[in-house]
């Protein structure tokens, strides 16, 4: 399929005739992706097929209204980032969980998740990932997993540059810790 550039899909998703082609183009572009960008985050493969409905939902009703003050990527990236937070922080609240024994439900869900494909050593690393707290765990799967530039994290986290790069920093020794005393 067609793969267009920003200007192109807005261009196409300005005019009523080609908006859903525009939109489903979009789609395709995209999908794999932000599906990936929030399983990382929820762990669960059926909570991100429907949180990532979600996040194209309200691309839909937003996109023409995009400002065009980053790349439909860095939005579509950042209403991910959010709805899987806020999927997250309402999951602690109806079930009732300790703060800390969240990381270990999800653990434990991505122990015996059917979808997951990942050898022993994915297993660890993403158990390691679970450890951390909340916006290392974010820094850390958008630089390490998705390459994703500071500058561009920055944009769909709302933080500076260099704080980014100590929560990375940071992250990667609490992983590196947790890995050689497993």
């Amino acid at each position: 399929m067609l793969e267009l550039s920003d200007r192109e899909l807005l261009d196409k998703f300005a005019i009523p005739e080609t908006r859903n082609e525009a939109f489903n183009l979009l789609v395709h572009q995209y999908q794999k992706r932000i599906y990936y960008h929030i399983r990382k985050i929820v762990l669960d493969h059926d909570d991100a097929d429907d949180i990532m409905q979600n996040v194209f939902m309200k691309a839909f009703r937003a996109l023409d209204k995009f400002r065009e003050d980053s790349k439909i990527s860095t939005w579509l990236y950042k209403i991910a980032t959010n709805e899987s937070i806020t999927f997250l922080n309402a999951k602690k609240k109806r079930s009732l969980i300790p703060l800390g024994d969240v990381e270990n439900q999800l653990s434990q869900n991505l122990e015996s998740d059917s979808y997951f494909t990942g050898d022993q050593i994915q297993m660890k690393l993403q158990q390691a990932i679970l450890t951390l707290p909340e916006k290392q765990r974010l820094v850390f799967n958008l630089k390490y997993f998705e390459e994703m530039k500071y500058e561009e994290m920055s944009e769909i986290l709302g933080t500076s540059v260099g704080a980014l790069k100590a929560s990375f920093h940071h992250a990667v020794k609490k992983i590196e810790f947790f890995i050689k005393n497993l």
